[in-house]
């Protein structure tokens, strides 16, 4: 089983590097990052990293771990630009970077920095348009789209991805989807605790039988707050799956996720308060919870 971490944007790049290679050199398996313009609570005054120049910094200067976006807003590019970018990351990275896409859904800041958002059915649209056309540049494939929401004549990566493939995962627990993860993606991710997880796996699963995909080809992924000793706070956790307790409680949990299909777990650290604090609470999680999956 993998394990990542999953710094939070609304710090200082100086902060998310080195909590990046602090993981790398721990033993952690990859970093994530979102992708948002602002934060989800409306203070508009707290800083936010974009996310692509972000992962860019982060695979020229981490060695070994993967990168990836979790998950990068279909709105906020034309995704033929995002395929390009995402080729350029992975050949700075070595070939180490996973495009992690969703529909997006954060309506304020699409309003703040003059995004359309379209109803979510069109968004989704536009999820599985962008998630067809990437699946075959990101092969290498020249690519001739002619869809609703984008049109590409002869669209090529030159250079190519180092990785062929350069793994897409789909990101959200909706029934399309999972649809959609399940025809174009490599991996796929959702939040929830492991019930809700064994659930989502198994629907996934389903929809591979449908289209005559071996469910094993599709990599599950999983975000959730893990926190030795008491829970944190609620309003710091804004609503995230928690699983809080003692070192034997939170390796049961890892367990349940494990057999409930997920292949890697996300650790974010949005709620250990501070840089120093993440350090200490990651070197602690991988000690005494993660080493016993290794």
């Amino acid at each position: 089983m993998r394990f990542s971490i999953w710094p939070g944007p609304h710090q200082d790049f100086a902060d998310v590097l080195a909590l990046a290679l602090h993981a790398e050199a721990t033993g952690w398996d990859g970093v994530w990052f979102a992708d948002h313009f602002l934060p989800s609570d409306g203070d508009r005054e707290r800083p936010t990293l974009e996310c692509w120049t972000t992962l860019a910094a982060l695979a020229a200067r981490v060695p070994r771990v993967t990168l990836g976006s979790l998950v990068s807003g279909n709105t906020y590019r034309h995704p033929a630009l995002l395929a390009k970018m995402a080729a350029g990351v992975d050949r700075i990275s070595g070939g180490r970077l996973v495009l992690g896409i969703g529909a997006a859904w954060q309506e304020s800041e699409h309003r703040a920095f003059g995004f359309a958002f379209p109803p979510l059915r069109e968004r989704m649209d536009r999820l599985e348009e962008a998630c067809r056309l990437l699946h075959g540049l990101l092969a290498g494939e020249r690519v001739r789209f002619a869809g609703a929401h984008y049109v590409l004549e002869d669209a090529v990566l030159r250079p190519p991805p180092l990785q062929r493939p350069l793994p897409l995962l789909v990101g959200g627990a909706g029934r399309r989807t999972l649809r959609i993860a399940a025809r174009w993606a490599q991996a796929w991710n959702a939040w929830g605790d492991p019930a809700r997880l064994r659930d989502l796996c198994a629907r996934l699963d389903a929809e591979c039988e449908r289209l005559g995909r071996d469910p094993a080809t599709l990599r599950r992924t999983a975000v959730a707050v893990f926190a030795l000793g008491e829970a944190p706070p609620a309003a710091r956790v804004r609503g995230m799956p928690v699983v809080a307790g003692s070192p034997e409680r939170l390796r049961e949990a890892v367990a349940a996720y494990r057999a409930a299909g997920v292949d890697e777990l996300v650790v974010p650290d949005f709620y250990f308060g501070g840089a120093a604090r993440a350090r200490e609470a990651l070197d602690r999680l991988a000690g005494e919870v993660v080493a016993a999956f290794r």
